[in-house]
Formats: C-alpha cells, sequence, structure tokens
C-alpha cells in the first residue's frame, strides 16, 4: 500500500489535483446523503487549500471573517503553520485553530 503524501510535501499543482478529487467525493457523498462523509472530505478541502495560501499573508492582532459563516470573526493570537490560533469574537473566548484558508481579510 502506498503511503499518502502530506499536504505540505505536495506541489500546488498536487494540491489542486487533490482538490478537485476530493470535491468530487464530497459532491457524490452529499447526493448519497451521508452527512458525515461529505463533512469529513470538506475539511480536507480547507486543509489542502490552507496549503496554497501564503501564511506571511495573515497577521496577530488582526481580525478575519471565518469562510461559509458571515457576520462571525476570528481573532489571531500566532501562527503555527497554516494555522491561525485565536479566538473567535462574540465566542466563549476559548483558544482555538482554523486553517488558513477559513479567513477572510476584512480589507
Amino acid at each position: 500500500m502506498e503511503q499518502e503524501k502530506r499536504y505540505s510535501a505536495m506541489t500546488e499543482y498536487e494540491l489542486r489535483q487533490e482538490i478537485a478529487m476530493l470535491q468530487e467525493k464530497a459532491r457524490k457523498a452529499e447526493q448519497m446523503g451521508m452527512v458525515n462523509e461529505f463533512a469529513v472530505v470538506e475539511r480536507k478541502v480547507q486543509m489542502a487549500r490552507a496549503y496554497m495560501i501564503n501564511p506571511d499573508q495573515f497577521k496577530p492582532g488582526e481580525v478575519y471573517e471565518i469562510e461559509g459563516d458571515p457576520g462571525h470573526y476570528f481573532k489571531i493570537d500566532y501562527m503555527n503553520g497554516v494555522f491561525a490560533w485565536g479566538y473567535r469574537l462574540k465566542g466563549d473566548g476559548k483558544e482555538e485553530a482554523l486553517p488558513i484558508s477559513l479567513l477572510k481579510s476584512l480589507k
């Protein structure tokens, strides 16, 4: 069995292929009513997309809108790879990590 390649080791071309394959898998899961499978595959798509974005575009202390969750915002405390660590504004104040592909600049 071939070991899967990590997203961090993939080229942009490989990431794009992976995303296309995952989106097709998600579409099929959605059509078959497999809600849990759909959610898992969608998370994988977001992770793969995160590796196509330059983490230097995201700055600690700044606030970003959360993609797919209009009106909800996330303030970054620090970055670790393709994850932004911080907390949701108007949330419970607990620290969490979001892949940078889920964050949209307010500017």
